[in-house]
């Protein structure tokens, strides 16, 4: 049931894009992206639109806790290599100057999780909604957003990933291409 809840949004959410609802402040955007999540603590970050209101965050980072930071085994600590990809939909916010919006949308993300712990070393997928606001400085190529995922794990190494509702990230990015 939560997927089909998903599946809708994702639907709704591409459906608005194609109206054409919002302007784009920036067309492409690089920088990085920092959450409390255990599985991608600091991302790299690509975001480009691909119509006045939809666009694609793309991210690859890295790890260094997990569920089980007390039980390291030889002192060795849980590293994991993760990727993501979401779709955004950007709603603008009227604001003088311009360049404020929040955004809905939804992804998918994978990680490796490296553990001496036999039961935690493996892959995991998942999907998310996403929700959040981005704003792009007017008069210098920098947008900067804060972001919501609580991801849904369709496949982990261990049981008690099903489900992480604590991933909030803030990114910082270089702008490229004009309004």
């Amino acid at each position: 049931m939560k997927i089909q809840k998903f599946i809708c949004l994702v639907v709704l959410a591409g459906g608005v894009s194609i109206s054409g609802f919002g302007q784009k402040p920036y067309q492409r955007g690089i920088g990085l992206r920092i959450s409390n999540s255990y599985y991608d603590l600091v991302s790299a970050t690509y975001k480009f639109f691909i119509s006045d209101a939809g666009a694609i965050d793309l991210n690859a980072g890295f790890g260094l806790r997990s569920y089980y930071d007390r039980y390291y085994v030889d002192n060795v600590k849980p590293f994991s290599l993760a990727v993501s990809a979401a779709y955004q939909h950007h709603f603008e916010i009227p604001v003088r100057g311009g360049g404020l919006a929040w955004f809905i949308g939804g992804g998918l993300t994978g990680y490796r999780v490296f553990s001496s712990r036999g039961d935690y070393d493996g892959f995991a997928f998942g999907v998310f909604p996403t929700g959040g606001v981005d704003f792009k400085i007017p008069h210098i190529p920098l947008a900067v957003s804060a972001d919501y995922r609580p991801t849904i794990f369709l496949g982990a190494p261990s049981h008690y990933d099903s489900f992480y509702g604590g991933n909030f990230g803030v990114a910082a990015r270089y702008t490229l291409g004009k309004k």
